[in-house]
């Protein structure tokens, strides 16, 4: 195994050249096989899990879902403080800055960044929790694609560029998760769910946060600073794939559905006054109810 980890590490070093010295020793980061594995494993049990799960009855999670989207509601929360603060008070150039500064700030920056980091990995339970509770058709090639890919990337992020332009992306994301998994958390309440109403605006809040990121990460290009260029290339592409996929979601989730409730109402169809039609529940109400299993 430390053979094989070796020579991992050599090809990748001999391909993307030599990596900061500052992460040296951080938990995960010397070698790519642990990060890889655990990418394995989850889509493992992304296959596996909805076959294990069909003939079994699902799992509500509440009280174990309300505790895991508030603790990562204060870590986004933590890391969105922290890196306003740091940039702020380091002087950080925000149309472009290297990865060798002040080195009191790159130092904070780092930790924080480590921290985003590994929420990567916890961030694999929002896929879990879907298995459990049998919303099978919330696995979507968008969702899978997200969060397996996010790890990995942010593996190399910190081993080669763990400070300096890489801030940017990491603070609008954590700001977005503060207001994405305070929802979540309060929707496990059953209590509190006619009082949420940003569900849809929460995606535009991601589709904002994604055109922003690239706004930035181009003005690094403009106004090069020593920041890696090829690094920056792949953050503009990648982005565009999650702004593509998004945007999808977004029309097929929300315009689309608001188009035909539209048309219902027009019609007089009995189904969009109280999602009933002949006395048997609407499909569109059917398939709503089953959103939820708590």
């Amino acid at each position: 195994m430390e053979t094989f980890n070796h020579k991992l590490n050599t090809h990748i070093d001999s391909w993307l050249g030599p990596r900061d010295q500052r992460v040296r020793g951080w938990l995960l980061l010397d070698n790519y096989s642990p990060t890889f594995a655990l990418t394995v494993m989850y889509l493992l049990i992304v296959w596996l899990g909805p076959k294990c799960m069909k003939h079994r009855q699902p799992y509500s999670c509440r009280g174990l879902m309300v505790v895991y989207n508030l603790g990562l509601t204060l870590l986004s929360l933590y890391m969105f403080y922290e890196l306003v603060g740091a940039v702020w008070h380091g002087d950080y150039n925000f149309y472009c800055q290297n990865t060798y500064s002040a080195p009191e700030v790159d130092q904070k920056i780092i930790n924080v960044l480590w921290w985003y980091y590994f929420s990567k990995l916890i961030e694999f339970m929002d896929t879990f929790f879907f298995i459990l509770r049998k919303n099978n058709h919330q696995l979507t090639f968008l969702h899978i694609y997200h969060h397996a890919s996010m790890l990995n990337i942010w593996w190399f992020v910190m081993n080669w560029i763990p400070c300096g332009h890489s801030f940017f992306g990491a603070t609008l994301n954590s700001f977005v998760h503060v207001v994405m998994y305070s929802y979540y958390g309060l929707s496990a309440i059953p209590a509190m769910r006619p009082y949420l109403w940003w569900k849809r605006y929460i995606t535009q809040l991601q589709l904002i946060q994604f055109f922003l990121t690239v706004a930035h990460t181009v003005c690094g290009t403009m106004w090069p600073c020593g920041f890696p260029m090829s690094w920056m290339v792949f953050q503009i592409s990648y982005m565009v794939t999650l702004i593509i996929l998004f945007s999808n979601f977004y029309t097929q989730t929300y315009k689309k559905h608001s188009s035909s409730r539209t048309k219902d109402q027009r019609n007089g169809s009995p189904a969009s006054r109280n999602g009933h039609a002949n006395g048997k529940p609407s499909v569109k109400q059917h398939a709503h109810n089953k959103l939820r299993v708590d």
